[in-house]
């Protein structure tokens, strides 16, 4: 039985933006790439031509003209793009100005407010011309504590226009989750929302906010969107800087202007999760990320004019920072604010369904609890504008796979990429012109020169190693905040092979260019110095029913490591010894003896980061007593406490 669940035919290939891409490169360079795998090669041997291609494929507006493309040192991180290169990222974000539908943003109470392409530039030039007249220039940090709102985006292109550096994090991050993120950048603007809505719950933030204020001696304004709490003034907020209402701070109208910098200039500060320490602060380049994004969205996505994109994310993930870029490529974007769930398992079904979406973004979670919950959206839903369905946050399980074309829909593209915060973009991506197989990402993104290395630094096929990027790309972070000669950033990415980039991801290579991630590195089981994966044990107990969520950690014990699985069951399901028993036979009749646990041990909730993703390590610290150093970025740090002293551990 062949393991390809979904192929493109000959004609949605040669609509694809990325194989007229392909025949553009064949023309201008009087080549025969003839399919995705010498086109990929020729991009990372090429990359200067690739990267001009790039940009001259999707009419990147230089103010002043790069002097080279690409001026490399003896090896990474050195390297400069576009030297002497100007352009503005909001710029390219904002090149339409009709009255087609450029925003929809809807808040989980039903509220729905539509921006055009015109609408969205008014809004930005008169935010813009409030946020200069409040002294922000050049270099200055704009941050937002700010839920999925057309006012978030607003703020983040008014910003980013003037050659400010945008910054944000969610509501439902704690107090100092919020501090030792702005506290690290020192904004001169801090615009944020008085409540937000989740789950049905309107929760009040007047309180954090002071808190946070308190810790921000560097603001000089701060501007509040009454947001869930319609009754909030000025008063509420005790600061030395400005204070504003949103409405009041600035009259939409008149035209954008783009202030021009340099291809490298700050763009974006974004945050490492911060589960072992305080938060890397991540800074990425306005070129970078432009160029990335447009590849990704223009190529990969295969979006542009007339689709609408939706991601389910926060805005303090970079999923809502890819999410927005997709307007480069004249795409509109949906964003949505609240619980995915509230009031029902169906309420994203319904907005793909009556928005018309093409493209949707959501989370290996997501999928699993709409099959759990027996949802059958094909049968239940209208999702004939969905052409494709993109996944990310950790490894999609094969289950998953056989869910989205059972149940979902047959003729969709399934794209389960894997990237990060720390390149804001993707190395493994999905692709319009290749088939899905069941369990595997698609293959490498164009441009980057993504291998699997083994622990002797050999690139390795069909084996599992380190995921690296041995040469440079444009979206590489241009350094970590505070970091002046660069010994943060390479501590971070370049120790464990000198000059090349280790994303710190599990990987595996297939011989067919297929992608398989087993995990995060720094989780990965060593029971009798045997690498595994955690991913590869999540995998086989997803396919036990009673089963709703887990998380594996290896155990210091005897010397040795075991390895130890945490459980959360059905409501009605309690762990007994022929359901342990079960999940023990599952894991070793599709992996090896080593998987199994030593100890399966049922908890009522499994700790995760706001952005959804398993903290394996905070787990693991509380098993061994060790401390976990920033519960604020877990969405329920409370769940860490039943891991503590287990009498099961013990023996």
């Amino acid at each position: 039985m062949s393991d390809i669940l979904w192929q493109p035919d000959a004609n949605r290939i040669a609509r694809s933006r990325m194989d007229t891409f392909r025949r553009f490169v064949n023309e201008r360079h009087s080549l025969n790439l003839s399919d995705y795998a010498s086109l990929h090669q020729w991009s990372v041997e090429q990359r200067p031509d690739f990267w001009q291609a790039i940009v001259d494929f999707f009419d990147i507006q230089f103010h002043a003209q790069p002097e080279a493309v690409l001026r490399e040192g003896a090896q990474m991180p050195s390297a400069e793009w576009f030297p002497g290169a100007t352009l503005n990222f909001a710029e390219h974000l904002l090149r339409r100005r009709d009255d087609a539908v450029a925003v929809i943003a809807i808040a989980e109470n039903g509220q729905r407010e539509l921006l055009t392409w015109a609408d969205l530039a008014h809004h930005v030039a008169g935010l813009q011309a409030s946020l200069q007249a409040a002294g922000v220039g050049l270099g200055d940090r704009v941050a937002a504590c700010m839920p999925n709102t057309w006012q978030t985006l607003v703020a983040m292109l008014a910003t980013t226009s003037l050659g400010a550096v945008w910054s944000c994090s969610s509501p439902d991050f704690g107090t100092h989750g919020v501090i030792d993120r702005f506290g690290q950048i020192e904004p001169k603007v801090l615009i944020t929302c008085a409540g937000y809505r989740y789950a049905g719950k309107e929760i009040d933030q007047r309180t954090k906010i002071n808190e946070i204020l308190e810790q921000l001696p560097s603001l000089q304004q701060l501007i509040v969107v009454p947001y869930a709490q319609p009754s909030t003034s000025v008063e509420d907020y005790h600061t030395e800087a400005d204070v504003a209402l949103w409405d009041e701070f600035y009259q939409p109208g008149g035209e954008p202007r783009f202030v021009a910098v340099p291809f490298n200039h700050p763009l974006y500060v974004l945050y490492s999760s911060g589960t072992t320490g305080v938060p890397k602060c991540i800074v990425h380049s306005a070129g970078g990320a432009l160029l990335q994004h447009a590849k990704e969205h223009g190529l990969h996505v295969d979006l542009g004019p007339g689709d609408r994109l939706f991601y389910y994310t926060t805005c303090g993930w970079m999923m809502w920072n890819w999410l927005v870029s997709a307007l480069a490529v004249g795409s509109a974007v949906v964003l949505y604010d609240g619980s995915p769930f509230h009031p029902d398992n169906q309420r994203l079904l319904e907005l793909l369904e009556d928005e018309r979406v093409s493209v949707f973004g959501t989370s290996p979670k997501f999928l699993a609890t709409l099959e759990s919950s027996g949802i059958k959206p094909r049968q239940s839903h209208d999702l004939s504008s969905l052409k494709t369905l993109l996944c990310t946050g950790s490894a999609l399980s094969p289950q998953s796979y056989d869910f989205v074309y059972r149940d979902f829909k047959p003729d969709v593209c399934l794209a389960s990429m894997s990237g990060g915060t720390d390149i804001i973009s993707c190395f493994v991506n999905g692709n319009p012109m290749l088939p899905v197989r069941r369990g595997e990402m698609m293959g490498k993104s164009l441009g980057m020169a993504v291998e699997v290395w083994n622990d002797a630094g050999q690139p390795v096929i069909g084996e599992k190693g380190e995921l690296v990027c041995t040469r440079h790309f444009p979206a590489m972070p241009i350094g970590l905040w505070n970091d002046a000669d660069g010994e943060k950033l390479r501590k971070s990415y370049f120790s464990l092979f000198p000059g090349v980039w280790a994303q710190g991801d599990y990987a595996e290579q297939l011989t067919h260019g297929g992608m398989l991630i087993h995990g995060r590195s720094d989780a990965v089981l060593n029971p009798g110095g045997v690498r595994i994966g955690t991913a590869e044990i999540y995998r086989q107990v997803e396919k036990v029913p009673q089963v709703l969520d887990s998380v594996a950690i290896g155990q210091q014990w005897q010397d040795d490591v075991r390895v130890v699985l945490f459980v959360r069951l059905k409501d009605d399901v309690t762990l007994d010894q022929a359901l342990e028993q079960q999940i023990r036979q599952v894991i070793r009749a599709n992996t090896t003896p080593r998987h199994v646990p030593a100890k399966i041990v049922a908890v009522t909730d499994i700790p995760r980061t706001i952005s959804g993703k398993v903290v394996e390590l905070a787990v693991r610290n509380v098993v061994h007593g060790d401390p976990v150093k920033n519960t604020d970025a877990l969405a329920n740090p409370e769940a860490l406490e039943q891991f503590r002293d287990r009498p099961e551990l013990a023996d």
